[in-house]
């Protein structure tokens, strides 16, 4: 495995540790070499990773460090990379050997990576017979349409589709990829997920960081939008649509994927159902516009809140609204499927002193079954249902069924990254990103983008630092059907 940027803190924070584990573990044996243009020498390195790493993650190491190897150099000088090309031939197996080049690099880098490796012929895999040559391309997969098929266009010049690994390290968490398990292994779930039994859906990712390590010039120039929703949630809601796969097969799978994001659509009034903001100085945190690297004119957003629908015959005319934002009061990762009441109400919930009142005065009837599926920090399930409490009379009160991964298995689930590396040594795609699930979320993503910088869209809304966002959002429920999760 060959990370290019290796001295960068993506290895150090996340590859690294997630190798560490599976050489503990008993992985396939790999060596590592990471290449950089700063110069170290292999012990030089070793004692680098070492140094950043985590307390719990030094012990593994130490069952890979003696195959971690260092090359310094730039990918984009030939020169360089006779050196690379050499020394990665002296290693075990020599050119025989199977390579990953993971490019932990900055995203114009991208191209003439894969370019001067491509000339270089260190890409070359002319029959499956011959040994395999992978690339691991990290988000993001360009900044709109145009640019994701440039990125394309370029990557397969020199390799086939099935030697590209766009990663987005969402869909390595346990409790995403249980998605498939909790729909398709269990017939509680399955028939009843559709328009016909499910009112809403909703998919929160909140943060409750800003700007911090020097981020800014960077977000500045993407934005929630293009940073979160057009990638991870987006993939996440292509998880929970899906309609069941004939088979487990990487490319059946996702051409399910594809199809759900391929009938995504815009509403026709985006100024009602889409929202877009920005975090103002509160509660002793600074405004967006006072982030060091931000411009003073940016009109970049922090937040979204959308109200989608998917054109199908499974979901039809069922709401999901997804809402992402920074310097929010809480951090955590959710999906909430909100079920249809019965259509007669014949008991009442007495735990509620303060009903859900419309403006119209209108009582609202109470939703009791939920199933949340929370992906971070906590990986876990939990089913609500109404009960009847104790005593004379037919009042109701909630109660739970929970599922905890820890609770459950006793040890905290593996890193997303773990398990995706070891996908992508083993070559299974399923988990990453096949380019024309790209374009479908570029394409939507774009589209949104064009409705805010239209003169007829709605404002860029301010919201207080560690606040839920603008009250504005809460207006994507429409009459009794709820509001968003706290967590």
């Amino acid at each position: 495995m060959v990370i290019f940027g290796a001295s960068g803190d993506l290895t150090a924070r996340k590859l690294v540790p997630a190798l560490s584990h599976l050489a503990e573990k008993g992985s396939p044996a790999f060596q590592l070499v990471g290449v950089a243009r700063r110069p170290m020498d292999d012990d030089g390195f070793r004692a680098l990773l070492c140094e950043r790493l985590a307390p719990e993650d030094q012990a593994a190491f130490a069952a890979l460090s003696d195959r971690v190897h260092y090359i310094s150099g730039d990918v984009g000088h030939p020169e360089d990379l006779e050196r690379i090309r050499t020394a990665l031939d002296a290693l075990p197996e020599g050119s025989r050997a199977g390579r990953l080049f993971y490019l932990s690099l900055k995203p114009d880098l991208f191209i003439p990576a894969v370019e001067s490796l491509g000339r270089a012929g260190m890409l070359k895999q002319s029959a499956p017979s011959e040994p395999w040559r992978r690339v691991i391309v990290e988000k993001p997969f360009g900044r709109d349409l145009a640019s994701a098929r440039t990125l394309d266009f370029a990557l397969h010049a020199w390799l086939r589709e099935d030697q590209i690994y766009r990663i987005d390290h969402y869909l390595g968490k346990e409790t995403v990829q249980n998605l498939f398990a909790l729909r398709f292994n269990n017939a509680i779930f399955e028939p009843l997920w559709n328009r016909e039994h499910i009112e809403l859906v909703q998919i929160t990712v909140a943060e409750e960081v800003g700007m911090e390590n020097g981020r800014a010039g960077y977000y500045d120039t993407v934005g929630a939008l293009r940073d979160m929703v057009q990638n991870h949630m987006l993939q996440v809601l292509a998880m929970i649509a899906m309609e069941p796969p004939s088979s487990l097969d990487p490319e059946t799978l996702r051409d399910q994927k594809v199809n759900v994001l391929k009938s995504l659509r815009l509403p026709a009034d985006c100024t009602a159902a889409c929202v877009h903001a920005r975090y103002g100085a509160a509660n002793g945190q600074s405004g967006y516009l006072e982030e060091p690297g931000v411009s003073t004119d940016s009109r970049t957003e922090t937040y979204v809140a959308l109200r989608l629908e998917l054109d199908n015959w499974r979901w039809a005319g069922v709401p999901f609204l997804l809402r992402h934002g920074k310097r929010l009061k809480q951090r955590f990762t959710e999906v909430k499927v909100h079920f249809r009441i019965p259509p007669i109400q014949l008991f009442d919930r007495v735990d509620e002193a303060e009903p859900l009142r419309l403006a119209d005065g209108t009582v609202c009837r109470l939703r009791p079954n939920h199933l949340t599926l929370s992906i971070q920090p906590r990986e876990a399930m939990s089913l609500s249902f109404g009960v009847k409490a104790p005593g004379a009379g037919m009042g109701m009160v909630p109660a739970e069924l929970r599922f905890d991964y820890k609770d459950r298995f006793g040890v905290a689930t593996p890193p997303a990254y773990e398990r995706l590396l070891l996908d992508a040594i083993q070559g299974d795609p399923t988990l990453f990103l096949r380019t024309d699930e790209v374009e479908a979320g570029w394409r939507f993503a774009d589209a949104l983008r064009a409705r805010w910088e239209a003169s007829d869209a709605g404002p860029l809304l301010e919201y207080p630092s560690g606040s839920w966002g603008p009250a504005e959002a809460d207006a994507l429920f429409r009459g009794c059907e709820g509001s968003w999760s706290r967590g």
